[in-house]
């Protein structure tokens, strides 16, 4: 006997989903997962508790919604880092794109930090099955671009780790430096100028 055919949710329905989705992201970034709360999530979407409950069973679904979702968002620059490219070359372009994404994205930045520093407890099968195996494929391939004397000698792993701390601190840290440097602008032109110019010397045959 033939399944009953699911209906597509209604533009109402995506529209309510994205509006839970967008603010649980500002809640999460804000307040770790610990700290936040449903009623917080409800309050900033503008819509009731019942309402968010119609569409997620509860907080920890919705959190490992978003997680699942920046996961796909967070592994796609290292996926790009190709083989038959010029390695200084394809390094450099792989931080400009993660400090892109530290810029464009920085409540996901946070939302991924504050799971790692809780011990990963949502996102541990994601690293195991996604991150792992590409980060030793990359790690492979750096210690390839080494050996033929292609780039200088460097610790693959420690390098694509230095290049994530360096990065992504201009997302963590976002609150510290609207203190510290308060042209946004400015300090994203002068954080490129210094992060290529500081991996330029260190991968500089």
């Amino acid at each position: 006997m033939d399944q009953p055919r699911q209906k597509s949710p209604s533009r109402i329905q995506r529209q309510n989903r994205k509006r839970i989705l967008d603010a649980a992201l500002d809640t999460f970034s804000q307040h770790g997962y610990r700290g936040a709360t449903l009623d917080q999530i409800a309050e900033a979407a503008g819509l009731s508790k019942p309402n968010i409950l119609y569409y997620f069973t509860g907080k920890e679904d919705i959190h490992v919604t978003l997680l699942n979702r920046l996961m796909l968002t967070w592994l796609e620059p290292l996926e790009r880092m190709e083989a038959d490219g010029e390695p200084l070359e394809e390094l450099l372009d792989y931080i400009r794109r993660k400090l892109k994404m530290s810029r464009d994205f920085p409540r996901e930045s946070r939302l991924f930090a504050n799971e790692i520093l809780q011990g990963a407890p949502r996102m541990a099968p994601h690293l195991e099955t996604g991150l792992k195996p590409l980060f030793d494929r990359k790690c492979q391939l750096i210690a390839g671009w080494v050996s033929a004397g292609r780039i200088a000698p460097v610790d693959p792993g420690h390098l694509i780790v230095s290049i994530w701390a360096t990065t992504q601190h201009y997302a963590d840290f976002e609150a510290q430096l609207a203190v510290l440097m308060p042209d946004r602008d400015a300090q994203w032109q002068s954080a490129q100028a210094h992060l290529e110019a500081m991996f330029r010397k260190l991968l500089t045959p």
